[in-house]
């Protein structure tokens, strides 16, 4: 036992710490100005690690001045996303995308419905009644994810060191699913930095 005692010992004492580190992300266009409203998911070495995923910002996806807001909401798989009506006019929310196909009909002023999202993938979500109403919700697998802001910029932190699968998403990528994938070495500590050019569709 003593000598099992010492080995163990020893084993905590050589044993590798986990070292973790983050990724800064730029975004732009061909013309050099930063993309807002993209979304940046991460599958770090060594994959996703077990538990719930949870985001600081609430799975609520407001019509407010007929617009919804905000215009691309990142969530979980499984969560329930709320939709909260702030107009005085009544909104028929749906989408026909492939991850979830869906419709809440009718409801008004500060009325609430839900609608959970079993699968992963982009959703894209009108109303019925409103055709100028668009946005997007990006249904991810990774406790890493974010979005990037008016100035284009994303920032992931807590990511295992080594080579990590980058995915960039937005509504107007001219890529396959909207998509781009690239591959960034996290470093153990401190950040890896990062300008991606995304080729965009015009907006209609």
């Amino acid at each position: 036992m003593p000598n099992l005692r010492f080995a163990l010992i020893l084993l905590s004492c050589t044993a590798s710490p986990v070292m973790a580190g983050d990724l800064n992300l730029k975004l732009v266009d061909a013309a050099g100005r930063p993309v807002s409203d993209a979304v940046v998911s991460v599958r770090p070495a060594g994959g996703i690690p077990a538990g719930p995923i949870r985001f600081p910002w609430p799975t609520t996806m407001i019509q407010q001045n007929v617009a919804f807001v905000p215009h691309v909401l990142i969530v979980p798989v499984g969560a329930t996303v709320r939709f909260p009506n702030k107009d005085k006019v009544r909104h028929h929310v749906y989408s026909f995308s492939r991850p979830a196909k869906f419709e809440i009909k009718l409801f008004g002023q500060d009325e609430t419905r839900s609608y959970t999202f079993k699968t992963p993938g982009a959703v894209a979500v009108g109303c019925n009644i409103h055709d100028q109403m668009t946005g997007f919700i990006k249904v991810v697998e990774t406790p890493f994810a974010a979005k990037s802001d008016a100035a284009g910029t994303a920032r992931i932190t807590g990511m295992a060191t080594g080579t990590a699968q980058v995915t960039i998403w937005h509504p107007l990528l001219r890529a396959k699913d909207n998509e781009l994938v690239v591959n960034v070495p996290i470093p153990g500590s401190g950040a890896a930095s990062k300008t991606v050019p995304l080729t965009l569709r015009a907006a209609r």
